[in-house]
């Protein structure tokens, strides 16, 4: 079901050895920050010791896990068009499906990298310049077509105050 069940199998690529945080086992990822790559931080399986031991729990653990992170993620996607904090609730359901499987913790990652790396853009000046610039030149654009609006039909308000 994920690289992890692979490496415990014996099938998988190279194990890692036991994290401080918490013992985790599995295919060590390289953490590119800035070009300079980290060994370290492992992919994979986050789940207790002795639910990883036996097949059948941890199966069942990782379609809990699953089905708790689909149902956050859901709950995100409903709040994107309704008020509340839809992305960020969607990227805890990643962060909650990224407990248990690769594919999530890969995601997160370049998720990770690309908003840093947006981040820094951000702080160029010379974007900074070129969005503000940008900035006024809409906000200049939609005042000229609001006000060929108003001038042309005038303000029509929704009620009827003079009855």
């Amino acid at each position: 079901m994920n690289a992890e069940s692979d490496a415990r199998d014996g099938i998988g690529g190279a194990s890692a050895p036991a994290t401080a945080a918490g013992g985790v086992t599995g295919k060590v990822a390289p953490d590119v920050t800035e070009g300079v790559v980290k060994e370290g931080r492992a992919f994979g399986s986050r789940a207790p010791g002795f639910v990883k031991a036996s097949r059948t729990l941890h199966v069942s653990w990782q379609v809990g896990v699953f089905v708790v992170g689909l149902a956050v993620v859901v709950g995100g996607i409903i709040m994107l068009p309704l008020p509340g904090p839809g992305w960020l609730v969607i990227f805890g359901g990643m962060a909650i499906w990224a407990t248990e499987f690769v594919w999530a913790q890969l995601v997160l990652h370049w998720t990770r990298r690309k908003v840093t790396e947006a981040a820094q853009k951000a702080l160029d000046p010379k974007v900074r310049r070129r969005n503000i610039i940008l900035t006024v030149t809409g906000l200049v654009i939609i005042a000229v077509l609001v006000g060929i609006y108003v001038w042309k039909f005038g303000i029509v308000m929704p009620w009827k105050i003079h009855e």
